[in-house]
């Protein structure tokens, strides 16, 4: 049995749920007759037979979002998060970069290893090279004036936790900005790139090794090994190409508001809403979640 979540919270309507079932009985997928709001106006499950990948062409939509996957097992035991334009709402390099007046420069190059235009190690090594020099007091202001978490991030973390879930932070950013924002939320660990600093500034330099797409595969494999877990017990969640490594193999990979190259390859996506999608695709009811 699969389960198609509807999500478009405030918005969702009985004729919204009604029209997304007459698809999937159109595209062949055998929806049981009686679906349900997991939290009416915001949230409803559809439950169908066969075909998820024909379910998934036929809900894809510009106004809600739709998370098809097995209903077995939805809830996950393992959370896998990337950190900026994921569980935060800006790029952190791109802000630090705005400190030393350069960051149109190092935006750009962002954006472009973000879409899997660049190596992401090189194109990381390239923008920390243009902040050398840069007082190290500028790491601190830049977290305290820039960064905001992003809509839903605490209460998914923190209701994933309370249910007996484990959350790791896992940043192709860096460890100043990533221990912080980890806190805050309530993951349980951050891994992330440590800027090398001497004298008070930054050399310019990323300690080895780097954390990419590479590190966060491996970190979903080591926590899912060290917890006893199936696969199809982990969530991954991010935006990026360096994301798309721990996105693929995760039981349920989901492109955040993502780049394209994610958006296409991940086997669900959230364009609309906040990150409290991710707890109404497990099956998580507002009135469990934690805040």
């Amino acid at each position: 049995m699969y389960v198609a979540t509807i999500i478009d919270a405030g918005s969702l309507g009985y004729g919204d749920v009604n029209e997304a079932w007459d698809r999937l009985d159109v595209a062949g997928c055998q929806p049981v007759e009686d679906w349900n709001f997991l939290d009416e106006g915001d949230a409803a499950d559809i439950f169908f037979e066969t075909n998820p990948a024909s379910a998934r062409a036929a809900l894809t939509s510009e106004s809600v979002d739709v998370v098809v996957q097995l209903a077995e097992g939805r809830a996950k035991q393992l959370l896998v998060a990337d950190m900026d334009s994921t569980m935060i709402t800006v790029e952190c390099i791109d802000e630090l970069a705005d400190y030393a007046g350069i960051k149109p420069q190092i935006a750009e190059i962002t954006e472009r290893a973000m879409r899997g235009e660049l190596d992401f190690e090189a194109a990381l090594d390239a923008r920390v090279a243009l902040l050398a020099g840069l007082e190290e007091a500028a790491i601190d202001r830049c977290r305290t004036e820039r960064v905001t978490l992003m809509p839903g991030a605490r209460t998914l973390v923190r209701t994933m936790r309370a249910r007996g879930g484990t959350a790791v932070l896992v940043s192709g950013g860096f460890t100043r900005f990533a221990e912080p924002v980890a806190a805050e939320i309530g993951f349980d660990r951050a891994i992330a790139n440590v800027l090398e600093i001497a004298d008070g500034r930054l050399t310019g330099a990323v300690a080895r090794p780097i954390v990419g797409a590479a590190a966060k595969k491996a970190a979903l494999l080591d926590y899912r090994a060290s917890l006893g877990i199936s696969d199809t017990a982990t969530l991954a969640v991010g935006d990026g190409a360096n994301d798309l490594s721990m996105i693929e193999v995760a039981g349920l990979g989901v492109a955040y508001h993502a780049k394209p190259i994610v958006a296409a390859a991940a086997s669900a996506r959230i364009d609309h809403n906040d990150l409290t999608a991710l707890l109404w695709a497990q099956g998580i009811p507002r009135a469990e979640w934690i805040d």
